[in-house]
């Protein structure tokens, strides 16, 4: 099972009687289900339709809609209002016999508004319903390719994932072997100290100089880092596989995997300890700039 991502892109066309049609639908990253739709005076009714089926089938995204329409008017009748034409023609003659004016040309006599009716076939309730359930059952073929195409992005995303969290992986276990030689560091480094200040070490208390190595050791300790980062790891796996939207909890988890490694790079006493640390947090903010795509 792959993740799906939000970036995607559908295009769809379809006819029906003398009608066609074209639906196009682009998503882009959002925190949440963000839906525009741009639907053509006469058909406001299918904006909610159209929210309805996308809530349904898309969990996060910013999605525009856009249907263009076009019909193909089979029957036209062309009503002049007669009366009113011989109206106009009557006062035109006669205004431009008594000024010696040129008669108009007919054409801008019929470029007066209203004078001329273009009346297209009227659609009964069934027609249109049956046209209605055409254009939506198009609009759901949309939604499946739109869905298929974000799988696709989302299926490199996870293989990118992937290779990122083998990358964190390998730090991990590279800062675990180095993390063990860290109490015999500490306290090699803290007698060195000691010796430095005090030229007779012999009325030294080994038993107040293992106290106070224990508690530098104790300081720097990041087993529970160490183990957390582990843990992460394998919730992280386990959520690529998932079958259902994980966007947000993978979010949540590229957090967490940020917060183990700055402890881990603040208690580090070490410079190849604090270099990992370093190399673990840049594998980290590719993960988080990866799974901001996530559904």
């Amino acid at each position: 099972m792959t993740l799906s991502s939000m970036t995607g892109f559908a295009r769809i066309q379809g006819h029906w009687e003398n009608y066609s049609w074209v639906w196009e639908i682009r998503s882009v990253n959002g925190r949440g289900l963000d839906i525009r739709c741009r639907i053509p005076s006469g058909f406001e009714a299918m904006d909610q339709t159209v929210r309805g089926l996308l809530k349904k089938h898309i969990a996060r995204g910013s999605v525009n809609v856009n249907l263009q329409l076009h019909r193909e008017s089979e029957e036209v009748q062309v009503k002049v209002n007669q009366h009113a034409l011989d109206q106009l023609v009557q006062i035109v003659t006669d205004t431009s016999a008594n000024n010696h004016l040129p008669q108009p040309d007919i054409a801008n006599l019929m470029s007066v508004r209203d004078l001329v009716q273009i009346i297209e076939g009227e659609e009964d309730e069934d027609f249109r319903r049956a046209r209605d359930t055409a254009i939506e059952d198009s609009f759901m073929d949309a939604i499946a390719a739109l869905k298929e195409n974000r799988l696709q992005e989302g299926a490199a995303t996870t293989s990118m994932l992937e290779k990122i969290i083998a990358e964190i992986e390998r730090g991990v276990q590279e800062a675990t072997g180095i993390a063990a030689g860290q109490p015999e560091l500490i306290r090699t480094r803290f007698m060195e100290k000691v010796s430095s200040l005090l030229d007779d070490k012999a009325g030294l208390d080994p038993d107040r100089i293992a106290q106070e190595v224990t508690i530098l050791a104790t300081k720097a300790d990041v087993k529970e880092e160490l183990d957390r980062l582990v843990a992460h790891i394998e919730a992280a796996r386990k959520l690529l596989q998932a079958t259902d939207p994980v966007g947000r909890k993978l979010d949540f988890l590229s957090q967490e995997f940020n917060r183990e490694a700055n402890t881990l790079c603040s208690k580090s006493s070490d410079i190849s300890l604090t270099q990992v640390g370093l190399a673990l947090k840049a594998a980290i903010d590719q993960f988080k700039e990866q799974v901001q795509n996530v559904e």
